[in-house]
């Protein structure tokens, strides 16, 4: 596995990368190929945070996890990405069947037979109208949602404004 590791106002050491490394490679029995692996270290209010993607041609595991102790929240972030896999593993079988990456042989089944995810249960139209990021968020505030959808009056496209877990927000961009 290719690991990045990168720390933002966080200070890395040689150790802690290596057993960050070390740990990952435990996940690489789940992949048949060199996939890569991107480690964000971070501290959130005096607390040590990690997250943790994996791109496994498509298949995407994410994890973010705050903790005392950054050891303590990479062993929470592993178990958290072996359970993932586990829980999606008949999900992620039938999406990805093609995908030679993922070995969901390696995968062990999820505790208490296939896991049913949350359904789909309503769909709801929305109104696209232009606004900047700045309206959306107090659109999207005064709807009480943590999300609003709305078309960018600058660039005409579709964005979302979102509330982030630290009470700022967020903007997803659509690509070209």
């Amino acid at each position: 596995m290719k690991t990045t590791i990168t720390g933002k106002n966080f200070n890395t050491y040689q150790h802690l990368e290596d057993t960050i490394e070390k740990k990952l490679e435990k996940l690489d029995k789940y992949f048949s190929e060199d996939i890569e692996a991107k480690v964000v270290l971070s501290q959130e209010r005096n607390k040590d945070k990690i997250e943790v993607n994996i791109n496994a041609k498509g298949a995407q595991f994410r994890t973010e996890q705050v903790a005392d102790d950054i050891y303590e929240g990479l062993d929470k972030a592993i178990d958290k990405l072996a359970r993932q896999m586990s829980k999606f593993k008949g999900k992620l079988q039938k999406k990805y069947q093609d995908n030679k990456s993922v070995r969901f042989e390696a995968i062990p089944a999820p505790e208490g037979g296939e896991s049913e995810v949350g359904k789909l249960v309503k769909t709801k139209k929305v109104e696209l109208r232009p606004m900047t990021a700045e309206d959306a968020v107090l659109e999207m505030e005064m709807s009480g949602h943590d999300f609003f959808v709305f078309l960018d009056e600058t660039t005409d496209k579709v964005n979302v404004v979102y509330k982030r877990k630290d009470d700022n927000y967020g903007v997803l961009e659509t690509a070209e």
